[in-house]
């Protein structure tokens, strides 16, 4: 009985500190911020374009992908996370609202959720975003969401 009680404690200790390291995906809400370090790294913009609190489509599309492990570890090398949202009940920033509309003018969303994939340049202090191509929700789970969204990136090439 012993031993089993010291096995459960060290699997909980171990999921515990597991859970603790691993660090959560960092969504910039900010363009600007977000191609700062697009330009640094040198990798392209995922532009999520939700409505967080009512859109049942991205929500489905948070849980089956975008919250995965799968989905976070191929964020590192790829893309730089930028979340454009649309909410009907969460209060939002003006400057943020304002920012979300021109983008989703710019870019044509007409429905929710769709993902924009865009290199941004900096001339004469004007940010332009270059389009790579876009996606929305794909059944199938992250693997087949990130088949897509590899296919999208490799325009970038």
């Amino acid at each position: 009985m012993k031993k089993i009680i010291i096995a459960f404690v060290l699997i909980v200790a171990s999921a515990t500190a597991q859970a603790q390291t691993a660090k959560p995906l960092v969504w910039e809400t900010n363009l600007e911020a977000a191609t700062k370090v697009s330009l640094k790294t040198k990798k392209p913009l995922l532009l999520f374009f939700t409505g967080s609190d009512w859109c049942g489509w991205c929500i489905r599309l948070q849980n089956e992908v975008l919250k995965t492990p799968e989905f976070a570890a191929w964020t590192k090398d790829n893309v730089v996370l930028v979340e454009l949202d649309f909410p009907r009940r969460t209060p939002q920033q003006p400057e943020i609202q304002k920012q979300n509309a021109e983008l989703q003018q710019m870019f044509q969303v007409r429905g929710y959720p769709t993902v924009w994939f865009a290199t941004p340049t900096k001339t004469d202090g004007k940010t332009n975003l270059a389009q790579l191509g876009s996606t929305g929700y794909v059944a199938g789970g992250p693997a087949k969401w990130l088949e897509g969204a590899n296919q999208i990136l490799a325009n970038k090439k």
